[in-house]
């Protein structure tokens, strides 16, 4: 994609974490579109988790274990913004949903709200500049499968 569009700016970030593979199907390029479901409910959506990185194994495993108490969360993978705005709104309206909205993101919050909404909850750092291995990260700042399943169960109980 990076290739493909000499007129923008574009960038490689690249984790060093050992993280599980969430995909395996390469019939398209899913990432052109901005952001995609990943994770899908069988039914009506109880709750949405949208993640960016490395973050998306996060929000895949409190899905799962959200599934398994019969709260139907379904994941949305946005690795781009910018190209997530450009597709029609009827195309962000369904990878969205409405049902309520969590992002988890291990930046900053900046920019998060437009996609969250008024029942929306945030995930992540409010502030920066720590540096420690990321799992000591993740626990020190809340960026936890737990964290995401209790913001998930607040929204519902209250839905």
């Amino acid at each position: 994609m990076a290739l493909a569009s000499p007129g923008t700016p574009s960038a490689l970030c690249l984790s060093r974490q050992d993280l599980p593979t969430l995909r395996r199907d390469a019939t398209w390029n899913r990432s052109a579109t901005g952001a995609y479901i990943l994770r899908e409910t069988p039914g009506p959506r109880d709750a949405t988790l949208l993640a960016t990185g490395s973050e998306v194994a996060l929000a895949v495993e409190a899905a799962e274990r959200l599934a398994k108490e019969g709260i139907a969360t379904a994941v949305v993978s946005m690795p781009c913004w910018d190209l997530f705005e450009r597709q029609p709104p009827a195309n962000r309206a369904l990878v969205l949903g409405s049902a309520p909205r969590i992002g988890v993101e291990a930046a900053v919050r900046f920019g998060w709200d437009r996609w969250l909404g008024d029942q929306g909850a945030f995930i992540g750092m409010e502030g920066f500049g720590a540096s420690a291995p990321a799992p000591d990260l993740y626990r020190h700042f809340g960026i936890t499968v737990d964290a995401i399943m209790a913001a998930v169960r607040a929204r519902v109980a209250t839905a």
